[in-house]
């Protein structure tokens, strides 16, 4: 369990080994996610990363592609399509 100090101004200093395990630089957001009753904190941009990979997952094959090699060709087709070739 790590400690966090809070502000008067409501800011708080986070431990350095927690800001090591959830990879945060300087200016990066956190999320503050609630269940249960129980506060969570993670890496916002992991955590928007992780909803769109969750969102997607399964989409491609939904849409007949088998291999990734199957969905460059079809993006091959599309930048020819856009380029006018």
């Amino acid at each position: 369990m790590e400690i966090a100090k809070m502000s008067s101004k409501g800011q708080l200093t986070m431990p350095i080994e927690i800001r090591k395990k959830l990879k945060l630089e300087p200016g990066d957001k956190v999320a503050i996610i609630e269940e249960a009753g129980r506060y969570y904190i993670e890496n916002a941009a992991f955590l928007a990363f992780k909803n769109v990979r969750e969102a997607f997952d399964g989409e491609a094959e939904k849409a007949g592609f088998q291999t990734e090699a199957d969905m460059q060709e079809y993006m091959k087709e599309i930048k020819k399509e856009v380029r006018g070739s």
